[in-house]
C-alpha cells in the first residue's frame, strides 16, 4: 500500500467506477472482475499511475449517465491479474472516503471527479483494535444470527467471534445482501461506531419484518 499518512498525499483527481451494490470501506478489500472496455481502459490508466480508483454508487439520473452519490471510497489496486479472454481480476483495498466534487469532462471513456477528503481524515488513522461493549456485541450477535437464519446464510462463527470488530463489521457491510441505499448508509456513517449501530439496526429490522416491509433509505 502507498504510505498515505495524511490527506495531502491523496490524489485530488480520481477515476470513478459507479457500481450500485458494490461497497468499499476504508481497510476493506473488494474483488472486482473488469470486462467493459471503458473500465479496462480505466484500470490500465490506474496501473500506469497512482493505482487508485474511486468506488461509488449512483442516485438516479439517466441509465447512460446516472448521477453519482455524494460519498464514495478511494481504493488502491493491491491485486491484479489478466485472464486469457482479456478480463482483469483486481482487488481494491479501501484507503479513504471522499465527497464527490466537480466532475471533469476530459473526453475519457470513464468518469473522473475531484475528490474532497477533508471530512474523512480519520479514515487514515483508524483504530483497528477498537472494541464495543459486551451488551452491544451481544445485541449484534443475536441480530446477526436471526438475520442469517432467516435468509439461510451462514458465516464462519469461530472466526467471527475472535475477529477485530472493524474487520468483522466491514466484511459484513460489504458482503451481506443489503440494498444499495443501505450500503450507502454504511459508507456515510461518521465512524466505526456509527457503522456498527447502523448495521445492528438494519439486521434487527430485516430479521423481524417481511420482505415487502423492509425500509427504503432513499
Amino acid at each position: 500500500m502507498a504510505p498515505y499518512r495524511n490527506l495531502a498525499d491523496l490524489p485530488q483527481l480520481i477515476p470513478v467506477f459507479p457500481l450500485d451494490g458494490a461497497l468499499l470501506l476504508p481497510g476493506g478489500e473488494l474483488p472486482l472482475q473488469i470486462f467493459e472496455p471503458r473500465y479496462l481502459n480505466m484500470v490500465d490508466d490506474a496501473m500506469a499511475g497512482d493505482r487508485v480508483i474511486g468506488m461509488i454508487q449512483t442516485r438516479g439520473g439517466s441509465r447512460a449517465r446516472p448521477m453519482l452519490s455524494p460519498v464514495g471510497c478511494l481504493g488502491r489496486i493491491t491485486s491484479y491479474a489478466e485472464t486469457t479472454d482479456g478480463r482483469y481480476l483486481i482487488t481494491l483495498t479501501g484507503v479513504c472516503r471522499f465527497q464527490t466534487g466537480e466532475e471533469l469532462d476530459l473526453r475519457m471513456p470513464y468518469r473522473q471527479v475531484r475528490a474532497a477528503y477533508e471530512k474523512f481524515g480519520d479514515d487514515l488513522d483508524r483504530d483497528e483494535d477498537a472494541e464495543v461493549g459486551e451488551a452491544a456485541r451481544a445485541r449484534f450477535a443475536t441480530a446477526l444470527k436471526t438475520y442469517l437464519n432467516r435468509r439461510e446464510l451462514d458465516i464462519d462463527w469461530e472466526t467471527a467471534n475472535v475477529a477485530p470488530i472493524e474487520a468483522l463489521v466491514n466484511s459484513l457491510c460489504m458482503g451481506l445482501p443489503f440494498e444499495p441505499a443501505e450500503k450507502q448508509a454504511f459508507l456515510e456513517a461518521p465512524d466505526l461506531e456509527g457503522r456498527f449501530e447502523v448495521l445492528t439496526t438494519l439486521l434487527e429490522i430485516d430479521a423481524s419484518e417481511p420482505d415487502d416491509e423492509r425500509p427504503n433509505l432513499q
